[in-house]
C-alpha cells in the first residue's frame, strides 16, 4: 500500500519557518518468504532521532505505570548472578530504567536523542548517547561485560538495520541472557485498520512469525510472547540464543493463530488496504459535513501517527481549527505537512469545541477519564479506529 508523500512525523515546524519541508514516500510491503511487513523506503535515522526529538515516554500516566511494572518483571524473572546488567535500547527519558536504577542494578540506556537522555540522567539513569548497533554493542561488552537483559520498547521496530542490531545483541548477551522487546503488533493493526501505525519511525510492523524467522537468521529464537494493550495493541517478544531455553506454549499458540488467519497473504493485505481507504473517505466526508454545518472541530493529540492520517486523508486547517497537545515542544508549531496549529490543552478547555477528532486514540481510556468536562458540555468525539463514528 502506498500512502504517498509524507513528512517526518515529529517535525513540528515554527509558523515562520519557510524552509523546504522534508518529504519521503511512505509505502508498505510484505515479504512472501519471511512474512515481514515493513516500509519500502528508509528515512535517515539522524532526521528522526536528534537533539530536539519531542516525544517523552513519561508523558502518559498509564505508560509510566506500564514501564514501572515492566522493570519489576524484568528484575524478578531474568536477572541471575551477583552483579546483573540490564541494557535498554532507546531508553528515552529513563522511565523504565529509573526503577532498575533505584533497585541498585547495573544498567545502561542507549539513547541517541540528546534532550530526552538528559531527563533520564536527572533521574539517576546511566545513559550513552549513541545508536545501538554491532560496533557499539561490542564496546559496551568490553567496558561493562555481558548483559542479562537487553530491553527495548517501541524502539526495535524503528530500526531498519536489524542485521547489525541482532549481531550486536548476540555479542552482548550473556549465555543465558534474553532480548525482550515490545512493539505494535500487525495482527492488531489489521483487526483495527489502524493505518496510522505506519509512519517514518515504524519501519517494521512485526508478527510472531516474522520475528521468529528474523531471529533465527542470527542464532536467536523466539521463546516467549505476551499480548499488551499499550499503544493500540502490542506484543512483547522474548528472544534467547537458539537452544538456550524451550519456547513457551504461548509461542506455539500465537504462531498457529497467525497461520490460521493468514495475516500477510496478498488477499488479506488487499482487504486491509480497501478498508483503510474506505475509512479515510468516510472520515473526510464527516469532517466536511461538520464544517458545512458550522461546527467547531479540533484535533486531540499531536501524535507522530497523526501525520499519516492528516496527510493521507488530506485533513488540514480547513477542517480542523487546531490540534491540542500537552507537549510544550509541540505547542505553537504546525503539524507536519498538514500545517494545522498545535495549541496547549488550555485552548481545548477554555472554549470547548463541538467535536474533537481523537488522534491519540491509543490513549482513549486515559483521555476519556480526563475530559469529563468536554462530555458534560455536550462535546462529541470523532473516532476513526477501527471505523469512523461519532460518540
Amino acid at each position: 500500500m502506498d500512502f504517498g508523500r509524507q513528512p517526518l512525523s515529529d517535525a513540528f515546524r515554527e509558523p515562520t519557518d519557510t524552509s523546504e519541508e522534508f518529504f519521503y514516500r511512505l509505502a508498505v510491503g510484505s515479504c512472501p518468504d519471511c512474512q515481514m511487513v515493513q516500509l519500502m523506503e528508509e528515512v535517515p535515522r539522524e532526521r528522526m532521532f536528534h537533539e530536539g526529538y519531542p516525544y517523552y515516554s513519561s508523558g502518559s500516566t498509564v505508560m509510566r505505570a506500564h514501564f514501572e511494572e515492566t522493570a519489576r518483571k524484568l528484575l524478578a524473572e531474568h536477572l541471575t548472578g551477583p552483579d546483573p546488567f540490564v541494557v535498554e535500547l532507546g531508553c528515552n527519558d529513563g522511565v523504565m530504567l529509573e526503577t532498575v536504577a533505584r533497585a541498585g542494578v547495573r544498567h545502561l540506556g542507549m539513547e541517541p536523542s540528546g534532550a530526552v537522555s538528559e531527563v533520564a540522567r536527572s533521574k539517576g539513569v546511566r545513559v550513552r548517547n549513541a545508536f545501538f548497533e554491532k560496533e557499539t554493542a561490542l564496546r559496551v561488552r568490553e567496558e561493562d561485560g555481558p548483559a542479562d537483559v537487553v530491553y527495548a520498547a517501541n524502539t526495535f521496530c524503528h530500526i531498519p538495520y536489524v542485521d547489525s542490531v541482532l549481531e550486536g545483541i548476540g555479542a552482548l548477551l550473556a549465555p543465558g541472557g534474553v532480548f525482550v522487546f515490545e512493539d505494535p503488533y500487525f495482527g492488531d493493526v489489521s483487526d483495527k485498520a489502524s493505518f496510522d501505525q505506519f509512519y517514518d519511525e515504524h519501519f517494521f510492523l512485526f508478527t510472531a512469525t516474522s520475528v521468529r524467522n528474523m531471529a533465527r537468521r542470527f542464532g536467536l529464537d523466539l521463546v516467549d510472547v505476551e499480548r499488551l494493550p499499550t499503544h493500540g495493541g502490542e506484543l512483547r517478544y522474548t528472544l534467547a540464543r537458539e537452544g538456550a531455553r524451550p519456547p513457551s506454549e504461548a509461542v506455539a499458540a500465537i504462531l498457529a493463530e497467525e497461520e490460521k488467519r493468514d495475516l500477510t497473504s496478498p488477499e488479506a493485505l488487499r482487504a486491509f488496504g480497501d478498508r483503510v481507504r474506505g475509512n479515510c473517505d468516510r472520515l473526510v466526508e464527516e469532517l466536511r459535513s461538520l464544517r458545512d454545518q458550522g461546527k467547531r472541530v479540533v484535533g486531540y493529540g499531536a501524535t507522530a501517527k497523526s501525520a499519516t492520517v492528516l496527510n493521507f486523508c488530506g485533513i488540514d486547517s480547513g477542517l480542523l481549527e487546531f490540534v491540542c497537545d500537552t507537549t510544550p515542544a509541540k505547542q505553537g508549531r504546525l503539524t507536519p505537512g498538514s500545517g494545522v496549529r498545535v495549541l496547549g490543552h488550555e485552548a481545548f478547555t477554555a472554549s470547548y469545541p463541538d467535536h474533537a477528532l481523537l488522534l491519540a486514540w491509543n490513549h482513549a481510556e486515559e483521555i476519556m477519564a480526563k475530559e469529563v468536562g468536554f462530555r458534560e458540555a455536550g462535546g462529541r468525539w470523532i473516532h476513526y479506529v477501527p471505523d469512523v463514528r461519532i460518540v
